[in-house]
């Protein structure tokens, strides 16, 4: 499984405000996207967060990697993450 790197000089807020200044493009994120930004932040791999969110949030498998997948596709279409 993959590993990421998140863009460093992301601000993100509790409430899932996330600004990015090299752009000046700012985001909002829901709970679970939250959830993913701060384990990547970790060094948490995929694999890991994967498990973190049937850990914690009761959901089965293939559904944590759907949600997964889903959100890290759109971070690096907009160049706030990339796969080490």
């Amino acid at each position: 499984m993959s590993n990421y790197i998140v863009s460093s000089n992301l601000a993100i807020s509790d409430s899932g405000f996330l600004f990015y200044p090299a752009t000046g493009e700012s985001f909002t994120l829901n709970q679970i996207g939250i959830f993913i930004l701060n384990k990547l932040r970790e060094g948490k791999d995929e694999n890991a967060v994967i498990q973190s969110l049937v850990d914690e949030y009761d959901v089965d498998k293939n559904t944590a990697e759907r949600d997964f997948t889903d959100f890290i596709y759109q971070l690096k279409q907009n160049n706030l993450v990339q796969e080490s």
